[in-house]
């Protein structure tokens, strides 16, 4: 996989099950991002070899908004900002083909009910931003839901929140997960099935992740691509 012409990762094989809950961790620059940038279908993340297969059908050509109704989701690291468009706008159109999404209870349980009408993300702290897109994920109802380093820019109290709801999300209807994440707080509220660090382009270390984040606190990531584990 390419970016503007520097190939970022490589060679990688990754595998998830209908229902598997996977955690990818990396040093910064590892290319975790751009696995799932490239996932989602955005335009600067070339596929130069190899498939993207999702429910048996390839991704490669598929617009984002194509790979989004088949039941792809995505939490940014960095949720964009949208003037001029309130979030209950948004809300509204993600969960259109979602009958059984209940916005005011959803968003209560989110501590967003106050932000519903306020321009997305416009002013929102990271964790407001970051519960605005596990809201607007919930509403549309994917099968396969990508996070970016869900806990990133949140307070220890709303990471409990936020861990707490994406477990008891994923836990329904069969969803695949894909988990970046650094600090592994995640993993006191999700039962995740594997682990994985991924560097130079490969995976390595493939085995439960609270595992591999204590060996990543005591020895760093050096340990995990000599793991045979």
């Amino acid at each position: 996989m390419n970016i503007g012409g520097k190939e970022v990762v490589g060679g990688l094989n990754l595998k998830l099950s209908r229902g598997d809950v996977m955690v990818l961790l990396g040093q910064n620059g590892s290319g975790k991002t751009s696995l799932i940038m490239a996932i989602m279908g955005f335009p600067s993340y070339e596929v130069t070899k190899g498939d993207i297969l999702f429910k048996g059908a390839s991704l490669l050509g598929m617009s984002i908004d194509k790979r989004a109704q088949l039941g792809i989701g995505i939490l940014f690291q960095r949720p964009p900002t949208v003037r001029g468009v309130k979030l209950r706008q948004v809300l509204e159109s993600a969960a259109s083909r979602n009958k059984g999404f209940d916005l005011g209870k959803t968003a209560d349980a989110l501590s967003m009910t106050d932000f519903l009408d306020r321009d997305m993300n416009f002013g929102f702290s990271g964790g407001e931003m970051k519960r605005s897109e596990l809201l607007q994920v919930i509403a549309q109802d994917p099968e396969l839901v990508l996070f970016d380093e869900p806990e990133s820019g949140v307070d220890l109290e709303n990471v409990g929140l936020m861990s707490k709801i994406i477990g008891n999300f994923l836990g329904t209807g069969g969803r695949t997960g894909l988990i970046i994440t650094h600090t592994g707080y995640i993993l006191d509220y999700i039962k995740a099935d594997t682990g994985c660090v991924l560097s130079d382009g490969l995976l390595h270390c493939v085995k439960d992740p609270k595992k591999i984040i204590q060996d990543i606190r005591k020895y760093g990531y050096g340990k995990c691509l000599t793991c045979k584990g």
